[in-house]
């Protein structure tokens, strides 16, 4: 299997970053990085681990979510490729989500 970030998983992660660099030291938003995306690498060996995301349901694509701390990874699989879909803090509202 291979794992791949869409854009929109990228810039939800890099806002949620760049939002937490004002309350946290550096060394604990690294820290909050490494824990989110070795969530997501453990998708790799166990890539069914995670539960069906019902709020995208009704899109029909097989979405999952894992939980790293307060953050949701949100990823579908296709074939051999597993679509890191989302990235976004749960205490956020869920009807925000873009995926």
């Amino acid at each position: 299997m291979k794992l791949v970030y869409t854009e929109q998983a990228l810039l939800s992660l890099e806002e949620t970053l760049t939002f937490l660099s004002a309350k946290v030291s550096p060394r604990k938003l690294l820290e909050i990085r490494n824990k989110i995306l070795d969530a997501a690498d453990s998708l790799l060996i166990q890539p069914l681990q995670g539960q069906e995301e019902p709020f995208l349901k009704h899109l029909q694509l097989g979405h999952r979510r894992i939980i790293s701390g307060h953050y949701k990874i949100i990823y579908r699989i296709e074939g051999e490729w597993i679509y890191i879909t989302d990235i976004f803090d749960s205490r956020q509202d869920p009807d925000t989500m873009n995926s």
